[in-house]
């Protein structure tokens, strides 16, 4: 036997052993008219997750030093894109939808060439790795109103927002992530996180619509300082907010 044959033997027997270690307790998701299976997912993580998430899904994969930000630690059920409350577990329908768009400005990439059954197949997998899905249910997801006209009125109700709210201690005067305190800021980890650069493109990390950003702003980024606004922001505010940030962004100037 060649070397090169020697060594390919040995990375098979490594690799399946890490893979055999996998846990699949039998998870389900429900997503309207599909049914995902943890056993079939269990499959598909290994082929396109384990890399980066880690055979315990903890963010802790081969590839994980080299990322940045670090991949998503499944086992304690915190995700930043949700339309549920903060500090609440996503809905099902919240992870598949991060799975087919992908997280932008990470190495999340879109999984839409998986089909729908399999990405539903490999969220039943993922909440193998955390108890709370066992536990606990994800509450109703945010009640979003109409959005309103984004006026000159609007944009300029915005702006003060954005002040009154210190946003720009993060996020910067002119939205590209380099306020006062944009260097300080750590994840839940206490790893070194960086503001989002609204002058970047049409893209946000949960999406790219409106609505998005405004979801943002109520549910805030777990695991991030993005906090929740709910509490803080009346929804028409939050709108106001939406249309000043929408003029941040390239090609959106006047």
């Amino acid at each position: 036997m060649s070397k090169l044959n020697r060594a390919c033997t040995v990375v098979v027997a490594v690799w399946g052993a890490l893979a055999g270690s996998i846990p699949s307790r039998g998870a389900e998701a429900g997503l309207g008219g599909l049914n995902g299976e943890a056993a079939r997912g269990k499959q598909l993580y290994r082929r396109y997750c384990v890399g980066c998430h880690g055979v315990k899904g903890d963010g802790q994969g081969d590839n994980a030093p080299y990322m940045d930000p670090r991949p998503r630690d499944f086992t304690t059920g915190t995700f930043k894109c949700r339309s549920t409350p903060t500090g609440t577990l996503p809905l099902e329908s919240d992870l598949f939808s991060t799975i087919g768009r992908g997280i932008f400005a990470s190495s999340m990439p879109s999984w839409k060439s998986l089909t729908a059954q399999e990405r539903a197949d490999l969220l039943a997998f993922v909440k193998d790795f955390c108890p709370r899905w066992t536990t606990e249910k994800p509450q109703p997801a945010l009640e979003i109103p109409p959005e309103p006209p984004g006026t000159t009125e609007s944009i300029a109700k915005g702006a003060k927002i954005y002040e009154r709210m210190e946003c720009w201690k993060c996020h910067g005067k002119d939205g590209s992530g380099n306020g006062p305190s944009a260097t300080t800021l750590t994840d839940n980890k206490e790893r070194p996180i960086v503001p989002y650069d609204f002058t970047k493109g049409a893209r946000f990390k949960c999406g790219r619509t409106n609505e998005d950003l405004y979801k943002i702003f109520m549910t805030g980024l777990d695991g991030t300082p993005m906090p929740s606004f709910k509490d803080n922001l009346p929804a028409d505010e939050a709108w106001d907010l939406v249309h000043y940030l929408r003029t941040l962004q390239a090609g959106l100037k006047k």
